[in-house]
């Protein structure tokens, strides 16, 4: 393989975000402690979270809206004090305006964190949701200012063609997306008119939309009909859907994601819309936040280098797409419900915080610099994201697997040089693979069933990303790749 000097492309880094729930353990040890770990190790630089309405709006004794607005202050100032971006979704329903009580629980454990439930309902006047919008955002604005508060991205609701956040009563998407979309457009339209009350400088966007691309054509032609402002577009992407009714042992491959966004995209752009950044609010391997190995044993493949290596696929693919991709937000979800080690949730820790190879992917990937070179590689099943900084230091992220993922192509070694000449320079290595950095694969290798204190150091030690060599370059880097290992080599860097 060789990398070439000149720049195929620009690229933001678009892949180093996360949706952080429950939003409520932000003020908690245990999620503070999370928090911190991402900041400081740079694996993510944008956090979306829930404004949740129904933690801050109330009737007092005359029957008139009031605000408390202290918890959520505590949410956005430990943010903010981490140096996160911030993504704000403008929900829950509070009871307090729904047209009805119309609860569900979005929760393995069958209610939401501390022992909160989500009400579905529309609100029984849009003009109360408008002027929650206006009032939150008014508040946000004189505590941060509009300076900062003008950087965040605020969108309307969640997955609001979906009956589990919006609508209850409506569960056959058959015929019931062109109502709940009709209902949606209500809301989105008070919600901006809300916030454009504060100020035109807030970016706004939605539907936040889980899969009904029928609902987002109608949610489109709404804004465009009623002109409307819309910054970005929102929606939800998963690879496989582990539900019973949808084939639970179908294999992984990116090529699902990627079906999804372009019969997604089509729709974007038939409706003249193709220029908008596009969110990809919330992604995953795999659906199903609150399932764990015990609901589908193919969901171990979240503890181990299956998941890093597909994360590194994605990126490229959405890089090779050459579309406005704003944010790739990766869902953190089930946090809470940990029982042990290693239960095939999707998060980053395990039960007692040993990072896994999804989380040091995020790592290395922060680490790729903004100009996308070119590569001559001729095997199918090598992925390289090659770049190189303003300064000239080079990073080069790399996956090898098959496109299901599976163990069916052969370990080999790799030559990697490159058409500038970097004699001299420091080359240091990085990887993720079956027997690297991979507290599952350990846990499995050693037997271990309940860790004991002193496997649990083990086991941290082992996730702990770090070099695995450090050189002078002499010609060219040869690595040994193994199925659905990551690499990453960066040249320049002085640790």
């Amino acid at each position: 393989m060789k990398i070439f000097s000149n720049v195929e492309k620009k690229q933001k880094n678009f892949w180093n975000g996360c949706v952080f729930h429950p939003t409520d353990a932000v003020e908690d040890p245990w999620g503070k402690r999370i928090l911190d770990q991402m900041a400081k190790d740079k694996a993510i630089n944008t956090v979306r979270v829930y404004t949740m309405f129904e933690d801050i709006v109330y009737y007092d004794e005359n029957n008139e809206l009031q605000y408390d607005f202290r918890v959520s202050d505590l949410r956005l100032d430990y943010l903010l004090s981490k140096g996160y971006d911030i993504l704000l979704a403008y929900a829950g329903m509070p009871d307090c305006i729904a047209a009805a009580l119309a609860h569900k629980s979005n929760s393995g454990n069958k209610t939401r964190y501390k022992g909160k439930m989500w009400n579905t309902s529309p609100p029984k006047d849009y003009a109360l949701w408008e002027e929650i919008c206006y009032e939150y955002t008014k508040h946000n604005v004189e505590r941060y200012g509009l300076d900062t508060v003008s950087k965040w991205h605020c969108q309307c609701f969640n997955e609001s063609d979906h009956c589990g956040w919006f609508m209850l009563d409506y569960s056959d998407y058959a015929t019931q997306t062109p109502i709940r979309c009709e209902e949606y457009c209500k809301l989105y339209e008070a919600f901006e008119k809300g916030i454009r009350r504060v100020s035109d400088l807030i970016p706004i966007g939605g539907p936040v939309m889980a899969t009904q691309n029928r609902f987002l054509d109608g949610f489109l032609g709404l804004v465009k009909e009623k002109g409307l402002k819309l910054d970005f577009i929102s929606f939800h992407h998963y690879g496989n859907d582990n539900s019973p009714n949808n084939d639970p042992n179908r294999p992984y491959s990116v090529k699902y994601i990627l079906k999804k966004y372009e019969a997604t995209m089509d729709v974007i752009r038939a409706r003249g819309f193709a220029d908008k950044p596009i969110f990809i609010d919330e992604w995953g391997m795999a659906s199903g936040g609150y399932r764990n190995k015990q609901a589908n044993p193919m969901l171990i493949a979240r503890e181990t280098e299956i998941m890093s290596s597909y994360f590194v696929k994605l990126i490229k693919a959405y890089i090779s797409e050459k579309i406005n991709i704003e944010k790739l937000m990766i869902c953190l979800s089930g946090q809470h419900e940990m029982t042990e080690d290693f239960s095939g949730l999707r998060n980053f820790f395990t039960l007692n915080f040993i990072k896994k190879p999804i989380y040091n992917a995020h790592i290395l990937a922060a680490k790729l610099g903004e100009n996308i070179l070119c590569a001559e590689n001729s095997n199918e099943n090598i992925c390289v994201i090659p770049t190189k900084d303003d300064v000239g230091n080079y990073a080069v992220l790399l996956s090898y697997s098959s496109e299901y993922f599976e163990e069916d192509i052969p370990a080999i070694e790799e030559t990697i040089t490159f058409e500038e000449d970097i004699k001299d320079k420091q080359v240091t290595v990085w990887c993720i693979d079956k027997n690297t950095t991979n507290p599952y694969r350990l846990y499995e290798k050693l037997g271990i069933e309940t860790p004991n204190d002193e496997q649990i150091l083990l086991l941290r030690k082992e996730g702990k990303m770090k070099p695995i060599r450090q050189e002078e370059y002499n010609g060219s880097i040869k690595l040994k790749l193994t199925p659905n290992c990551t690499y990453l080599i960066t040249i320049g860097e002085k640790l």
